[in-house]
């Protein structure tokens, strides 16, 4: 259980499209008992809907602005850079911090997500107990490390 005064769940918005993958990153979100709310979409355009609250997410209350994005890059209909490209270039998204959980090491894949804003590019473990490693790391850094943006700032 976390301390009282610990901070509130925070929204985490998981964009991956590999059933396997989604299953072993949300059993290593329960086990961390931390609270947090995490959301799935499983392409690049259900992520843009979720985000930009469009189509099966325009009604009221059906999508919480995430305060951090674990984005993978190999994703069918828009791909993670693509979708990474639309929230760091609209003034509402382009605070949330936006990291890149993808099983590609390659360089070009690396420099390109940071050149489009990639708060930061992590590789994703292949054992389980290394994901529920990093699982924890990310959110120890991400939520309860830095400090986030509030949710609610108007944009200019």
């Amino acid at each position: 259980m976390d301390a009282p005064n610990s901070h509130p769940p925070f929204d985490i918005l998981l964009v991956e499209d590999n059933p396997a993958d989604v299953e072993i990153t949300m059993e290593a979100f329960r086990r961390s008992h931390k609270g947090n709310r995490v959301s799935v979409c499983r392409d690049g355009e259900e992520a843009l809907d979720f985000l930009f609250q469009r189509g099966q997410y325009s009604k009221a209350g059906t999508a919480q602005r995430p305060d951090l994005i674990l984005l993978d890059l190999n994703l069918p209909r828009k791909n993670g850079v693509e979708v990474l490209e639309q929230v760091k270039t609209d003034p509402r998204m382009k605070e949330i911090p936006v990291v890149v959980l993808t099983t590609s090491d390659r360089e070009e894949d690396v420099s390109r997500c940071y050149r489009v804003g990639a708060n930061s590019y992590l590789t994703k473990p292949v054992q389980f107990d290394d994901c529920l490693k990093l699982v924890e790391e990310i959110q120890q850094y991400w939520l309860q490390v830095s400090k986030l943006p509030p949710k609610n700032k108007t944009v200019p």
